[in-house]
């Protein structure tokens, strides 16, 4: 693996760390851990930067699908500061995955993220 494509990795691996992190304090140390002081996130959903706005998103998919995980699609592609991954959002109970993305990320010197460009390729039917 080249030190670039451990790099992506790595920042990747937080970012998954992140989004199942287990409780508030927790979450808060993982969303510092993964992006910088003034990173954003931005989806469908949400345009957002900062690691307290960052963490409340997170906190808003815990509440809306309490008990589900976050795990990779496929492997990690990047070139310079850049990093694309899938992503699926999964109910250990059953496996299914009633949702599934896939994110764009750009990274700091120090490997944290700076931004997040996230794509959702697949949600539940609206009731």
């Amino acid at each position: 693996m080249s030190a670039h494509q451990n790099r992506y990795e790595t920042a990747v691996a937080r970012y998954f760390e992140a989004w199942n992190a287990d409780g508030a304090e927790a979450l808060a140390k993982a969303v510092a851990a993964a992006w910088a002081v003034d990173g954003g996130y931005t989806d469908p959903l949400a345009d957002v930067r900062g690691h307290d706005a960052i963490a409340a998103v997170i906190a808003g998919a815990h509440e809306q699908f309490p008990g589900f995980v976050f795990r990779p699609a496929g492997p990690v592609d990047g070139h310079h500061d850049i990093a694309r991954f899938g992503w699926e959002l999964v109910n250990p109970t059953d496996g299914s995955a009633p949702v599934a993305g896939s994110d764009v990320i750009t990274l700091t010197e120090d490997a944290r993220i700076r931004t997040v460009s996230g794509f959702l390729d697949r949600v539940p039917a609206a009731d």
